[in-house]
């Protein structure tokens, strides 16, 4: 099954939540997602990191799984392999997690899996099966806004929900 892209509420509702998970964060300092934890931290995004192999991620308490939680989260935003979206998707509908966001950038494949996809509309969840974040946040910087341009002008930008 190929993945549909986004419509532009269902990102904007993604962003409007201010209580997120960030599953797949890594150890790393440098690592992408990092920097997007601590960007969407300065925003006042009340950002919760998941990863099972460690417990404290920039001074935030790391939980193994999506459903540790207390108190839950409004939406989740998976930075994990795909097979590994497969069980943080089933650990979001666990938790009652209605929202997930899928990342990937510059084509690559990201955490989108097709199967995960599937499970989310099965369950009734909102999905983003790609996209970057840093695109769609106001006043990102001018290499986020370069890449929402190009996939504007190539047509794989979402779009609004006809009326």
């Amino acid at each position: 099954m190929a993945t549909e892209p986004s419509s532009l509420e269902t990102i904007e509702d993604f962003l409007a939540q201010k209580r997120i998970a960030m599953a797949g964060i890594s150890r790393d300092p440098a690592n992408f997602s990092v920097k997007l934890f601590e960007e969407l931290c300065r925003r006042g995004y009340d950002v919760v990191p998941v990863n099972p192999k460690v417990t404290e991620i920039k001074g935030k308490r790391c939980f193994a799984h999506v459903q540790d939680i207390q108190p839950p989260v409004e939406g989740a935003l998976l930075m994990t392999s795909p097979e590994a979206t497969e069980s943080v998707v089933n650990d979001c509908a666990k938790a009652g997690v209605r929202r997930v966001w899928m990342y990937r950038a510059g084509g690559k494949g990201g955490a989108v899996s097709s199967k995960a996809v599937e499970f989310c509309h099965e369950h009734g969840m909102q999905v983003v099966p790609g996209q970057c974040p840093f695109m769609f946040l106001p006043n990102a910087g001018g290499l986020h806004r370069f890449h929402g341009f190009i996939r504007k002008i190539t047509g794989h930008y979402p779009r609004r929900k006809a009326a």
